[in-house]
């Protein structure tokens, strides 16, 4: 079997660089596959086969050296699999040079993936894996290169997903369209596929991404009132899921993965502190009376400051990996538990974690100026509150129709 290596040539061309390429070594006898790319011999990791974190440019050159390595290596493989595998050096190089003109969607996106992994971002692999496993899924993409992916297979593929039998929806498609977007936007940086090849856009038939606008539906301060006297003294896990349903409402619609991780230590005097993980962003809100006598709750089982307020994650191991997966399941169990607690409600509307987010923007209307909005819900664009508020504010619509029924 022939050996990889990403390695800088001892060739500098006339700017005093030297070029970055992949060394396929078989029988003692190497060849060498060049990235198109070129450093200074001080920015080159000689142990670690990589460019240094100090060059300007190092996660995107570092990323085609990974992508390189991986497209190389499924070649090598392809070829040792044949009846009759090549065994001479030049013909190898030769075989690879010729399969390397169209380069392997899946095995960019495996080394996407593992940056996102080396990156700690869990989150998103667990959001963008499953979107990779949809494309696999379709018929005409079991092997797919970037210069397959064209607007006439991009048709097919959304017209795959809308069928019965894939049964995809909307939002669903468009986040897998953004996916392969990204992706392409990223192989282009890095001099693996031409912009002309580019299959998104407006013009020219190409596929324009057109994001959805969802129903967002939040409970009224009625029902709110409703699940706060609910005798839930029967029921203590839907008593507890009611708690941290409020917890999150009474916190400006706290999303479900920040409220699980809260820990005692963000508890400080009449506020509470915490970093929202979805933006890594510092956030100080008031603790409200309300929300003292849900803490006041769990103050018994207190042990220390680092201890999770809720009991969701005190089973989890100490790693970022286990902690995401444990607060899918929680979230789960959650909605669960408030699907029970809304039919004792008689309330008819879905009730989840996340319609607290949305019960918080509907009760607040437009009663609460934009700005502050903004700094409730940690948006960094106002856009993003006008366009998130603007789903609860129906006075002028409600107001307009009045004036003309009510003659």
């Amino acid at each position: 079997m022939a050996t990889i290596q990403a390695t800088l040539r001892r060739k500098k061309n006339n700017a005093g660089l030297y070029p970055i390429s992949i060394r396929i070594t078989k029988n003692r006898k190497s060849t060498y596959m060049y990235t198109g790319q070129y450093v200074d011999e001080k920015f080159w990791d000689t142990i670690k086969n990589k460019v240094k974190k100090n060059h300007p440019n190092a996660n995107r050159l570092n990323n085609l050296i990974s992508a390189k390595l991986a497209e190389i290596n499924k070649s090598l493989l392809d070829i040792e699999s044949d009846i009759k595998p090549i065994t001479r050096i030049e013909e190898i190089r030769k075989t690879i040079k010729n399969k390397d003109k169209n380069h392997s969607f899946y095995s960019f996106a495996e080394a996407y993936f593992e940056e996102l992994e080396k990156n700690k971002k869990y989150s998103r692999i667990n959001c963008e894996r499953p979107l990779l496993n949809r494309i696999k899924g379709y018929p005409r993409a079991k092997t797919l290169t970037f210069q397959e992916i064209t607007p006439l297979f991009l048709r097919g593929f959304i017209s795959h997903l809308r069928s019965s039998k894939a049964s995809v929806g909307e939002r669903s498609i468009v986040n897998t369209l953004i996916f392969i977007r990204t992706l392409h936007n990223r192989a282009s940086q890095q001099g693996l596929v031409s912009k002309d090849s580019y299959p998104f856009g407006n013009h020219d038939g190409k596929i324009k991404i057109r994001i959805p606008k969802s129903i967002k539906i939040g409970l009224t301060s009625e029902e709110i009132k409703t699940l706060e006297e609910l005798d839930l003294s029967d029921n203590p896990k839907q008593h507890h899921t009611r708690n941290v349903f409020l917890f999150s409402f009474y916190l400006a619609g706290m999303r479900v993965s920040d409220v699980v991780q809260m820990k005692w230590e963000n508890v400080q005097g009449e506020r509470i502190y915490y970093t929202m993980n979805k933006n890594q962003k510092n956030i100080s809100l008031k603790i409200h009376d309300k929300l003292r006598k849900i803490l006041e709750e769990y103050l018994p089982i207190k042990s220390s400051q680092s201890d999770y307020i809720f009991p969701e994650l005190r089973e989890a191991n100490d790693n970022a990996k286990d902690i995401l997966r444990v607060s899918k399941t929680a979230n789960k169990r959650l909605n669960r538990y408030l699907a029970q607690i809304a039919d004792k409600a008689e309330i008819t509307k879905k009730i989840t974690m996340h319609v607290s987010r949305h019960s918080f923007g509907n009760i607040s209307g437009d009663r609460i100026p934009l700005q502050v909005l903004q700094k409730l819900y940690n948006h960094s664009d106002i856009k993003t509150t006008i366009d998130y508020q603007q789903n609860f504010i129906n006075k002028d619509l409600d107001d307009a129709l009045d004036s003309v029924i009510g003659l």
